[in-house]
């Protein structure tokens, strides 16, 4: 099959070599004039996918909803299908590895907070330094913004360590009256216990071997994971420690999330900040627009 293209080529070797019109040309090569005389309209998306690329090489395990987020962030108006579309022709898609089928079991629907520092869920992920040295991090999150107050790295994270890192948060922030957790050692030490009840704050341990019921956090991990701790290489515990604090804050004021109608946790958290006191002397609570 002849391309257009080609045949332009040979109407302009008519024209020019044996003097013919152009009429006459199109009409030998079976070509229409108006596919001639056609010029294609500028390319209006060159901007859009250069700035494209460049989000998906700083973000390499972001898929294309939240890269469209970050356009229309940046002032891009572009629906969705078009960035679908010139994500697709970048060859940006993701690989994602197909979930095992598993047997449909019942479902516990968990009863979901109202506001933030209402309950907090924690628990503990495991990686590994390039000296082959192993590490963990302690993760926590709060259910409702998903915020994450604090991720630290250690070599060993004790449950004393565990009551230092909440001592911390706590001149920062109020406690949550619920933090949701698994059965660890550290968490069931008698001196989180303690802490627990000194602060008025309740210990929600889940079933053993049902990290389900802790489904918060383990999202949260599953995303620490996949865009930190498998995108990194850490040389030694300070460099880990860097990266990790770089990452949460990130997570924090940068990363939009479908859950929170693509706002940032930062975002989604200040629109519950108390209002002033009115003329009658009450505080009102600001939910958002």
């Amino acid at each position: 099959m002849v391309r257009p293209a080609e045949r332009r080529g040979a109407v302009n070797h008519l024209v020019e070599a044996y003097q013919m019109s152009e009429r006459r040309a199109c009409q030998a090569i079976m070509l229409h004039r108006s596919t001639l005389q056609y010029e294609p309209s500028p390319d209006l998306n060159e901007g859009v996918r250069t700035r494209l690329k460049e989000l998906a090489e700083l973000r390499p395990r972001w898929g294309q909803p939240r890269l469209h987020v970050m356009l229309r962030r940046e002032g891009f108006m572009v629906n969705h299908k078009r960035t679908e579309r010139l994500y697709r022709e970048l060859g940006l898609s993701l690989r994602l590895r197909k979930r095992k089928k598993r047997m449909s079991h019942l479902r516990v629907v968990m009863p979901a907070p109202t506001r933030p520092n209402e309950r907090w869920s924690m628990d503990f992920v495991s990686d590994q330094l390039t000296t082959g040295r192993r590490i963990k991090c302690f993760t926590l999150v709060d259910d409702c913004s998903r915020e994450s107050p604090v991720i630290e790295a250690g070599h060993s994270i004790t449950g004393c360590y565990v009551v230092e890192i909440l001592d911390q948060i706590k001149e920062e922030r109020p406690l949550p009256h619920v933090i949701v957790c698994d059965n660890g050692s550290e968490f069931t030490s008698k001196v989180l216990d303690e802490w627990a009840h000194r602060n008025n704050v309740k210990l929600d341990f889940i079933d053993p071997g049902r990290p389900v019921q802790n489904a918060y956090i383990e999202s949260f991990n599953g995303k620490f994971r996949d865009e930190c701790l498998n995108q990194n290489i850490f040389f030694d515990l300070n460099d880990a420690k860097r990266k990790i604090e770089d990452w949460r804050r990130d997570y924090n004021t940068e990363r939009p999330h479908s859950s929170l109608g693509n706002e940032t946790p930062e975002m989604f958290a200040k629109q519950y900040q108390p209002m002033p006191l009115d003329k009658t002397g009450t505080c009102e609570v600001m939910t958002g627009p």
